[in-house]
């Protein structure tokens, strides 16, 4: 299963750049605050359709199902409502955008790198500020294959979203494959 996964990540990334035309776009730093999951993001250009970005915040996020339990060892939402945890993060992403030249074409804004992307994910997380779940180990990792799309409406508002299996673990040795991540965030780009 995670070879083909690793095969299929590499045929689409290879599929991608052979369909973009060279030197009609080149992607751009850009230096973002989030206010969904509050923190700041940076994304460099890594090629003429890629970047990386990286960000760092205070995050709300739900528990992993191998990673958490209640003081009971079973989470359910009768027992505590809505799970939540509350902690700091690191997201890092590599992004390759695969519709700029399209969306040029069709003279629909490309700025702040607008656009259709995949991208490998790789995101952690610190020791909870707020939570009602017990988590087995302070740190957990996640990371995966994702599909996305980010936006620039207006003058400076962003909007990403991407979405993607992703395989979780913490620093106990437990972990697991969840089925979907997604990530919507909403800021400004400065």
């Amino acid at each position: 299963m995670k070879k083909l996964s690793i095969v299929a990540l590499l045929a689409l990334i290879t599929i991608t750049t052979y369909g973009q035309e060279q030197e009609s776009y080149n992607t751009e730093k850009v230096f973002r605050v989030n206010f969904l999951n509050p923190g700041a993001e940076l994304e460099l250009p890594t090629g003429n359709y890629s970047t990386f970005s990286t960000g760092l915040g205070i995050g709300y996020g739900g528990g992993y199902k191998d990673l958490t339990g209640t003081d009971n060892g079973v989470i359910t939402a009768i027992d505590n409502g809505i799970i939540y945890i509350i902690a700091p993060f690191l997201d890092l992403q590599q992004k390759w955008f695969y519709n700029l030249n399209k969306r040029i074409g069709k003279n629909k804004t490309v700025q702040n790198n607008s656009g259709n992307f995949i991208s490998a994910r790789f995101i952690t997380r610190g020791p909870s500020i707020a939570d009602n779940v017990t988590r087995t180990s302070d740190f957990d990792f996640a990371f995966g294959p994702t599909w996305g799309i980010q936006r620039k409406y207006g003058e400076k508002f962003h909007l990403l979203f991407d979405v993607g299996p992703q395989y979780y673990f913490d620093t106990e040795g437990n972990g697991n494959i969840f089925p979907f991540m997604f990530q919507l965030n909403l800021g400004f780009d400065l």
